[in-house]
């Protein structure tokens, strides 16, 4: 049987990453009301912590698009948003889709919340992420507790620092997590990927040497203090060495990132705003991603010293600095050369919460762990009726590619609804 048909449907979106956001956004153009559930305090994924990496001019890296479409989605009353919520259930009757939804308590009043920051002043795990800052001026409020790691959920309920430091009274500790049941005409997966573990190449030396970063903590950096700095000092660094496909493009995770267009752009960001840092970039090869990357390419690499071959050893000496062990690619001779900070690009893994959400939705999984459609032709179909797929729950994209692919599921989801689409025409 088809769910509602009509304009009025509703659909639920699983993650409020630029996926869900795009999805969201588009539906609603469409007279779709879409309910965007996300686990995390804040709405924006990833992508919102990406900076701008425009030079003289744009890059065409597609950050500001992760915040105007934030914008959109904060501003439309017509898109529903749920926080610190997780799907707990999803069954299906006379087409339509009955969903369990438990809802944690935000703890912080976003009502009352008026973003001083004191509490993230006196948390004594704000370095653990107990209390996390948001990323954009759309998320309100701009702080948020986590759960996982707070020590009044994780201890003994002895810590409040929090609560008692709030001068708007705004948070209380003392809630519990709520239930709640809604229906929907269709779903749309778009929860996302997880970063690979730079830790796990311990050859490295992330987590041990201090001025190795992964590539997303080095856009938090450029984000929040505009230039790149050293964590260890918080110096300007003299060289830096970007090296590629950390935890990608090997044996039991074969699969491109498509990394290579995001890290060349931030190392030109660099050079552009501080053009006394050397760049250098180590890489396995350059794969061409979007039509105007080639474009882009030759412009960027005629300012980035490019090294083919990916560092065996990277160890800490004197005043911080890491030393880089390689082989040269043409001379085939055994390299050491010194840099002030090293960022590794990891891969983007399929999402953490894969696995259970295939089976809570009974959709299947490729070999690699992303959402896989039932065969080549069902676009962002999947095996179960009016579920789709989004973004990089499917596979690694950069943030046009998911946009575009999140405005394209959300048109297969309408047209799966909606059933006099005769006047329509894809966006």
């Amino acid at each position: 049987m088809k769910p509602n048909t009509g304009k009025g449907a509703k659909v639920l979106i699983i993650g409020g990453g630029i996926a869900g956001l795009s999805a969201a956004t588009a539906l609603c153009d469409l007279g779709i009301s879409p309910l965007v559930l996300e686990k995390s305090p804040f709405l924006g994924g990833h992508a919102i912590q990406f900076a701008c990496k425009a030079t003289d001019s744009c890059q065409n890296c597609f950050a500001c698009s992760v915040e105007e479409q934030l914008r959109k989605v904060t501003e439309n009353p017509q898109i529903l948003g749920t926080l610190n919520s997780e799907l707990k259930r999803l069954t299906k009757k006379d087409g339509r889709f009955m969903a369990v939804i438990e809802r944690y308590p935000a703890l912080i009043d976003p009502e009352r919340c008026n973003n001083c920051g004191e509490c993230f002043k006196v948390c004594p795990e704000a370095d653990k992420a107990a209390i996390q800052e948001a990323y954009s001026v759309y998320n309100q409020s701009r702080y948020g507790i986590n759960i996982d790691r707070c020590l009044y959920f994780a201890k003994d309920k002895s810590c409040n620092r929090c609560q008692e430091a709030c001068p708007e009274n705004a948070i209380a500790l003392d809630q519990d997590a709520e239930k709640m049941e809604r229906e929907f005409d269709a779903v749309i997966v778009a929860s996302g990927f997880t970063p690979a573990d730079p830790a796990e190449k311990d050859q490295f030396g992330y987590g041990t040497h201090k001025n190795v970063v992964s590539a997303l903590e080095l856009e938090r950096i450029l984000r929040s203090r505009g230039k790149a700095i050293r964590p260890s000092d918080e110096k300007e660094p003299k060289k830096i060495a970007f090296i590629q496909c950390v935890g990608s493009r090997e044996r039991k995770r074969p699969f491109c990132s498509r990394a290579c267009a995001y890290a060349l752009r931030m190392a030109a960001a660099i050079r552009a705003r501080q053009p006394d840092i050397e760049t250098t970039t180590f890489y396995i090869d350059i794969q061409s991603f979007g039509k105007e990357f080639l474009k882009t390419y030759k412009a960027l690499k005629a300012d980035i010293r490019m090294v083919r071959m990916i560092p065996g050893d990277v160890y800490q000496v004197e005043g911080d600095r890491l030393c880089v062990s390689f082989m040269d690619h043409a001379t085939h001779q055994a390299l050491d050369e010194v840099f002030d900070m090293a960022v590794l690009s990891v891969g983007l893994m399929p999402g953490k919460d894969n696995k259970v959400l295939s089976e809570l939705l009974r959709i299947d999984l490729d070999e690699t762990g992303f959402f896989s459609p039932p065969d080549h032709t069902a676009g962002r179909e999947t095996t179960q009726d009016g579920i789709f797929v989004a973004g990089t729950a499917r596979g690694p994209m950069d943030i046009a590619d998911t946009i575009a692919d999140a405005g394209k599921a959300a048109w297969e989801a309408a047209r799966y609804l909606i059933t006099d689409t005769t006047s329509w025409r894809y966006p």
